[in-house]
C-alpha cells in the first residue's frame, strides 16, 4: 500500500486544555496515575457542538500531543526499560508518527458555554483538542 504524501490532511483544533500540568515531565503517563483535573476551552465556534453535554457524562478527548517526539517507534511501555522494546502502534506512548492524544474524561462542571472541568487529565496546559465524543459502554 503506498500513501499519497501529496494529499494533505488538515486537522483544525476545536478547543485547548487548561491544565497545572505544565511540562511533559509533570504529566503522569495515565489519568488514573494522579493526573489533575482541568479545563477544556471550546472555541465559541463549536458552542452549539457542547448542547445537552452535563456533569456526569464521559467524554473521550483526542488532542494533538504537540511536544511529542514524531519519530519515535519504538518505546519501553510506561517508560520501564524492563519491559523490552515495543512498537508503538501497541503502546500509549505520546512519541509516535501522529501523536494523537486518547483520553477518557469525566465532565465534573460546566463553566459558561464553552469550558467544560473534567476529572482526572494527563495532558499538558495549552495541549490542542482535536475532537470530543460521548463515551459509550456496550449494553448487556
Amino acid at each position: 500500500m503506498h500513501m499519497d504524501e501529496d494529499e494533505p490532511y488538515v486537522v483544525h483544533p476545536i478547543g485547548v486544555v487548561r491544565s497545572t500540568l505544565r511540562a511533559i515531565s509533570d504529566a503522569p503517563n495515565q489519568a488514573f496515575e494522579g493526573a489533575p483535573e482541568a479545563l477544556l476551552e471550546i472555541d465559541s465556534a463549536f458552542a452549539g457542538a457542547l448542547h445537552r453535554i452535563e456533569p456526569g457524562d464521559e467524554l473521550i478527548v483526542l488532542t494533538w500531543l504537540h511536544l511529542a517526539d514524531r519519530d519515535v517507534l519504538q518505546t519501553h511501555p510506561m517508560g520501564d526499560e524492563r519491559i523490552p522494546l515495543t512498537g508503538v502502534f501497541r503502546t500509549r506512548s505520546p512519541g509516535r508518527p501522529n501523536p494523537i492524544g486518547l483520553h477518557r474524561v469525566i465532565v465534573t462542571a460546566r463553566e459558561g458555554e464553552t469550558t467544560l472541568r473534567v476529572a482526572a487529565l494527563e495532558a499538558i496546559d495549552g495541549t490542542p483538542i482535536l475532537d470530543l465524543k460521548i463515551a459509550i459502554r456496550p449494553r448487556g
